[in-house]
């Protein structure tokens, strides 16, 4: 198993397949489609049975039960897209044998290392086997791992028919980096009773809980005339725009918060005198906190168009995905049947809030309750990505763990 996932991994983190924010079509890349195309002749060759690709990139596929008795169907699902953070063409992942717990040479002309005194999880990992990437773009195991994890599971059962389980559903989809993962995904055609998925971080992550997220796109209107003669006349667009993020708690930013600590982030600004543009997204666990932050976010900005006219500075805030929690309570069996899988090889679960979101998040509430597995990675959308082999292995044991003991309920 060991050898056909690193194998299945190497190849497909080696396949450009960042997603684009700015696109129109879908999916968002055309080398997403080429991706999806090359994974499903995979499955096929593999023997799933059921193997489809749609005309927006999602890949369905199932694995045929064994058993004689009906059980809950299961799915998988991970997404095949990188993030746009950092590039992800011409990824030369490197093995680094069991890592002896010093810095990692990534890139000798770059000088580029990764290092236990920056990224302590390193020392987590002494003696196992490392992926990294060579310091100039991502790794991509976000979410190359969990596709490999899945399609390695999936292979394992089918060629060890001693392994019993029920029907089980695969699912890859695009642009889950730019919050599209779900937007198409049939869950009638999926016919699942509740789906993983493999898209979390380090071993043993069992995670039902996402921020509530939102996005805000702010524009801010000046007007410029020659500085010499500027008095009670300029209208300095960027300084209303380093005024407004002021205004926001100054500690309610990613940097300073962990756990279920939400944030205000200003992703992106670009502006001159007379016109500036930021974005920001919003995050928070609590719906409650999340609300007060946009009520927030909208009183900064009324006071400041009473203050420098009406329409100076304008809003477009919008609501991107809940926390996931709500549809998971209802269902923990799911998340115990996890946990189980976890224990039975001695991994210890490690259930914590996810300071983000997956597609998981909005298939639990379009009727798929979907908590979230470990892949094993960290550090993602970053040069400094990496994930050990062992990890790889252990999550690709899960599911079929979870698909062995779910046919024994």
């Amino acid at each position: 198993m060991k050898d056909a996932i690193v194998n299945r991994f190497l190849k497909y983190v080696k396949i450009d397949t960042q997603s684009n924010e700015d696109a129109n079509t879908i999916p968002s890349t055309q080398t997403q489609l080429e991706f999806a195309q090359m994974l499903c002749e995979e499955l096929k060759e593999i023997g799933l049975e059921e193997v489809e690709l749609d005309e927006n990139g999602y890949i369905m596929a199932t694995i045929p039960s064994n058993i004689n008795h009906n059980v809950p169907v299961i799915g998988f699902i991970s997404h095949i897209d990188t993030s746009p953070d950092m590039s992800g063409k011409n990824v030369k992942p490197l093995i680094h044998q069991k890592y002896n717990g010093n810095k990692l040479l990534l890139n000798q002309k770059g000088n580029i290392n990764l290092s236990p005194l920056e990224f302590p999880a390193l020392y987590s990992y002494i003696g196992k086997d490392l992926i990294t990437t060579d310091g100039t773009t991502l790794l991509g195991a976000d979410n190359k791992a969990g596709v490999a994890e899945i399609i390695s599971a999936a292979e394992f059962m089918i060629n060890h028919p001693d392994i019993k389980h029920g029907k089980i559903r695969i699912a890859f989809t695009p642009d889950e980096e730019i919050g599209r993962g779900a937007d198409h995904f049939d869950i009638r055609k999926f016919g699942a009773d509740f789906a993983y998925t493999m898209d979390g971080g380090e071993i043993g992550q069992l995670e039902f809980e996402n921020f509530n997220a939102a996005s805000a796109k702010i524009t801010i209107q000046g007007r410029n005339v020659h500085p010499g003669t500027a008095k009670n006349k300029m209208v300095n667009s960027m300084l209303i725009a380093t005024e407004l993020n002021g205004m926001l708690p100054l500690h309610e930013v990613p940097s300073h918060t962990e756990g279920y600590e939400g944030f205000y982030h200003l992703v992106k600004i670009d502006g001159d005198v007379e016109y500036t543009t930021m974005q920001y997204i919003i995050r928070d666990h609590n719906k409650e906190k999340f609300d007060h932050k946009k009520d927030l976010l909208i009183k900064i900005i009324d006071h400041l168009n009473i203050k420098y006219g009406s329409n100076t500075v304008k809003l477009i805030m919008m609501d991107q995905y809940y926390n996931m929690r709500e549809k998971i309570e209802p269902v923990m069996h799911i998340i115990e049947l996890a946990q189980e899988a976890m224990k039975a090889l001695s991994i210890t679960p490690k259930i914590s809030p996810i300071r983000g979101g997956t597609d998981g998040a909005r298939l639990s509430f379009k009727g798929l309750p979907t908590p979230n597995i470990f892949t094993g990675g960290h550090n993602y959308h970053g040069r400094y990505e990496f994930i050990p082999i062992q990890s790889m292995v252990k999550a690709t044991e899960v599911i079929v763990k979870i698909a062995e003991l779910n046919a024994g309920k």
